[in-house]
């Protein structure tokens, strides 16, 4: 990336900051309900909502309005979510009736919609402003699945300014389309093999070290950038390959604790793991293609920068990654 397109990533950075701020690096905090069917249409439904929320607007579920109350919610509360759990007389049961929400239009958020009826069988769904209401069917069907897991994964990715700035770090170092084009899809498979193990419970680790070590190779990469003494070329330079699959081991696992919140429907475990793995895909690719797209215009313009101010986007980057190397490293101790 030459100095002409530096113009055009530093307006990406702003407004990719403006969008999403600069503390939080995954603002995808999904509300999520669950309904657990018991026996003579009793449902144990469980609400949970992130404590961080738009101010000024209610966020909240409605039930089918068969459904009465057996007593008041018990509340419980974490470091980034509060949990409220009570139980409610459906009648007839929970298949054919309807479940929506206040607020999402106004929030743009989203709830995730886990049905388990008395069976066993599994439903989910998502409920967002574009589709704000679920009526619950017998079966889940796999076009709902792909739909649903699709978009989770391109909103993880889109929200998640982390894994965006490490994609941005990429871009920036590797000069050349045809081998940035193997940084990525290393990277790609990378965090596929993790996300793949991880969500299929092959392997269990805490989040909390991953999200640390998921900060750090963001400052690695932003130390990596802002390197400017001519003397022999890192590693990092010479093989960007090896240390983006290497490094998109951890951000695999980093997705895979987001889907962990969701959970798999268990009759559709594969086709749920693939939507979300290619919904990732997608918003990356997207997010790549508008980069040098907007790159390749600020070149095409005759863009150009002082050498000093082609180093914000480094020490943007690196910045953030120290703010969230800190703030994930005060949760572990």
């Amino acid at each position: 990336m030459n100095s002409s397109s530096i113009r055009a990533i530093l307006l990406a950075i702003v407004l990719v900051l403006a969008r999403y701020g600069v503390a939080h690096a995954h603002p995808l905090a999904p509300y999520l309900l669950e309904l657990r069917e018991l026996d003579s249409g009793r449902v144990v439904a469980l609400w949970k909502a992130p404590l961080l929320q738009p101010i000024g607007i209610d966020v909240h579920p409605l039930l089918p309005s068969r459904c009465r109350p057996q007593g008041p919610p018990q509340a419980s509360r974490n470091t980034d979510s509060a949990s409220y759990r009570w139980t409610v007389d459906c009648g007839g049961g929970l298949i054919g009736a309807t479940v929506s929400a206040t607020g999402l239009s106004q929030s743009k958020g989203n709830i995730l919609v886990r049905v388990v009826l008395a069976d066993g069988r599994l439903v989910r769904g998502l409920l967002d402003e574009r589709d704000s209401e679920l009526t619950i069917p017998a079966r889940e069907r796999r076009l709902a699945v792909l739909t649903s897991y699709l978009w989770l994964g391109i909103e993880h990715l889109s929200t998640g300014l982390d894994h965006l700035l490490f994609v941005l770090g990429l871009v920036l170092l590797v000069r050349g389309r045809r081998r940035l084009l193997g940084t990525i899809t290393s990277f790609t498979l990378g965090h596929s093999v993790t996300l793949s193990v991880a969500a299929l419970g092959l392997v269990a680790l805490p989040p909390a070290p991953i999200e640390l070590a998921i900060a750090l190779t963001i400052l690695v990469l932003a130390v990596e950038l802002t390197r400017v003494d001519p003397g022999p070329p890192s590693l990092l330079r010479r093989r960007p390959s090896l240390m983006a699959f290497t490094f998109g081991l951890l951000h695999g696992l980093g997705f895979a604790g987001a889907l962990a919140q969701v959970g798999l429907p268990s009759p559709e475990i594969p086709l749920a793991l693939f939507a979300f793995n290619a919904g990732i895909e997608i918003a990356q690719i997207v997010f790549v293609v508008t980069l040098l797209t907007v790159g390749g215009a600020a070149k095409r313009f005759g863009w150009r920068v002082a050498d000093g101010v082609s180093l914000v986007p480094a020490y943007a980057i690196g910045s953030l990654a120290v703010l969230w190397c800190c703030e994930r490293a005060a949760v572990l101790f």
